[in-house]
């Protein structure tokens, strides 16, 4: 395929996974971050990525219930073969390029995967700066869990070559791949975007028309957002109420574990674009209290090793 440079701006929860997927995946990988701090607070990540890929690979050669569908092709691998794999792991991120240049960022790049804040206006800023270095050939997508690529398309400087790619959390296990383009994107790089979904693992989910929310987040933040109204009005506390969701449905998480997956400042991003938000006396408005006093605590989930829950 045409695709080999990748860029990935952001090294959050998702930034960092789709970057690592792609180098485990054989490809070049660039992180682009805005600071020297931010990518002393990203590398982290990338060894707890490392190590979570390690351990689960080793784990697969005695249990096949860990097996992860993005990790490998498919199961029953001999121990042998599962050994490779964790080789490319080290290479992968052994491999990972870090920088803080849009030029030197875009200079090579085939495809740039905008992973950065659900904050529309460092959406903007980073388009429009990136635009000045940005080879012709070069795809853009955003990995926006709610943004639509029509509102951003104008400030990319290729509006026909910028779509949506979409991950769910733990890519590694969950492996889907929402790819939503906006009118002006040309199907040539649909498709081209639908081929590298596959080339790093995931199941390309193709949507039909732009959706606020895509497929997965249109039915799970309304989820998550019943169960932070509960929280939020003081009804029960997070281990009640995932115990109450697992229980009664046999799930494998409730909706604070998840949410501690996603990321809670992503959770507060979401939750501000809503106006009512601006009421400290609306759902919204109480939702953002408790998720504030959670993020200035230091407590953003899994990643910093507490959210609702503790984590070793």
């Amino acid at each position: 395929m045409d695709i080999k440079n990748i860029v990935v701006a952001g090294g959050g929860v998702l930034g960092s996974q789709i970057a690592f997927q792609s180098a485990y995946k054989d490809f070049n990988v660039t992180v682009w971050l805005r600071s020297e701090d931010s990518i002393d607070r990203a590398k982290p990540k990338f060894e707890r990525l490392k190590n979570i890929y390690l351990a689960t690979l080793e784990t697969m050669k005695t249990n096949p219930a860990a097996y992860c569908r993005g990790l490998a092709s498919k199961q029953g691998l001999t121990p042998e073969q599962i050994d490779e794999l964790k080789s490319k792991v080290e290479t992968a991120f052994e491999s990972l390029k870090y920088t803080t240049s849009y030029e030197e960022a875009a200079k090579d790049a085939d495809l740039v995967i905008e992973a950065i804040a659900e904050d529309p206006k460092q959406k903007v800023e980073f388009y429009t700066e990136l635009a000045k270095f940005l080879p012709e050939h070069t795809i853009l997508v955003t990995n926006s869990s709610t943004m639509l690529p029509s509102a951003f398309a104008e400030y990319t400087g290729r509006p026909d070559k910028y779509l949506a790619l979409h991950f769910a959390n733990e890519i590694w296990r969950n492996n889907t791949a929402e790819v939503m383009g906006h009118a002006g994107t040309d199907p040539a790089a649909f498709d081209k975007i639908v081929e590298f979904a596959e080339a790093i693992g995931m199941v390309p989910l193709k949507l039909k028309k732009e959706q606020p929310g895509y497929i997965l987040n249109s039915m799970l933040v309304p989820f998550l957002n019943s169960a932070q109204a509960l929280l939020a009005n003081e009804v029960a506390d997070p281990e009640t109420i995932d115990k109450t969701w697992m229980l009664a449905t046999g799930a494998p998480l409730g909706p604070f574990r998840i949410l501690d997956i996603v990321g809670l400042t992503t959770a507060y991003n979401i939750t501000i674009m809503n106006p009512q938000a601006s009421d400290p006396d609306s759902i919204p408005g109480k939702i953002v209290t408790v998720l504030k006093s959670y993020i200035d605590a230091g407590k953003t989930g899994v990643n910093a090793g507490e959210g609702f829950y503790k984590y070793n």
